[in-house]
C-alpha cells in the first residue's frame, strides 16, 4: 500500500496556519474511508523550533509538504490536495 506523509510547517497564532491544519485534516478525513487513497499519516513542525526551517519557510507559512516535497505554500485548496494523494497510491 502507498503512503503519504503531510508535514504543515508553521508556527503558534498563525491564522493561515489553523485554516490550513483544519482543510487538511477534512480532507484526510474523507480519504480514510476511500479504498483508493494511501495510507497518511501527518504531523505539524514549527518554524519557532527549527532554525532551518524557519529560514526556509518564515515568509511562506503554511507550507505543506508531502512526502518531504512542497505541495502548497499560504492556503491549501482541498481538491487540488486530495488530486494530489490520490495521485501517491
Amino acid at each position: 500500500m502507498a503512503t503519504a506523509h503531510l508535514t504543515l510547517i508553521g508556527k503558534p497564532g498563525c491564522h493561515l496556519c489553523d485554516d490550513a491544519r483544519g482543510l487538511v485534516g477534512s480532507v484526510v478525513a474523507k480519504l480514510r474511508v476511500d479504498p483508493a487513497a494511501p495510507m497518511i499519516t501527518f504531523e505539524e513542525r514549527s518554524i519557532l523550533d527549527d532554525a532551518e526551517l524557519h529560514a526556509l519557510y518564515l515568509e511562506d507559512i503554511p507550507v505543506l509538504l508531502i512526502n518531504g516535497k512542497v505541495h502548497n505554500y499560504w492556503r491549501i485548496d482541498p481538491v487540488r490536495l486530495r488530486t494530489a494523494l490520490l495521485e501517491v497510491s
